[in-house]
């Protein structure tokens, strides 16, 4: 049994600060650098919803798709369904580009 803990607590605290100096500034691999967020895509996707004519509508997931799952580039994928909510009847998928934001396509949701 350690008879000074505060010994351990202390050395973990020094391990922990240098570890938060030498690590500043690195990329975070789960946001790579020029690319949108996925709160910021379903916020673009229910402008152009709203746009297109589509009133009363909702995000309900925003997922990202890579290249070759289902067209050529790397996307959001956005569902929006009307409320209160269709079960799908309704809902639309729009299609962002991951890097720029700008509208791909928009479609019915695949069943």
């Amino acid at each position: 049994m350690l008879r000074r803990p505060w010994l351990l607590y202390l050395a973990w605290f020094a391990v922990c600060a240098v570890l938060f100096v030498a690590l500043d500034g690195l990329e975070d691999p789960s946001r790579p650098r020029g690319r949108m967020l996925s709160v910021e895509a379903a916020r673009v996707a229910s402008r152009i919803a709203e746009q297109r004519g589509l009133r009363n509508y909702e995000v309900v997931h925003v997922a990202r798709a890579r290249a070759g799952e289902g067209a050529p580039e790397d996307r959001w994928v956005i569902l929006l369904d009307q409320v209160p909510h269709t079960s799908l009847e309704r809902a639309v998928v729009i299609e962002l580009d991951i890097e720029r934001g700008t509208f791909l396509r928009m479609r019915p949701p695949v069943r």
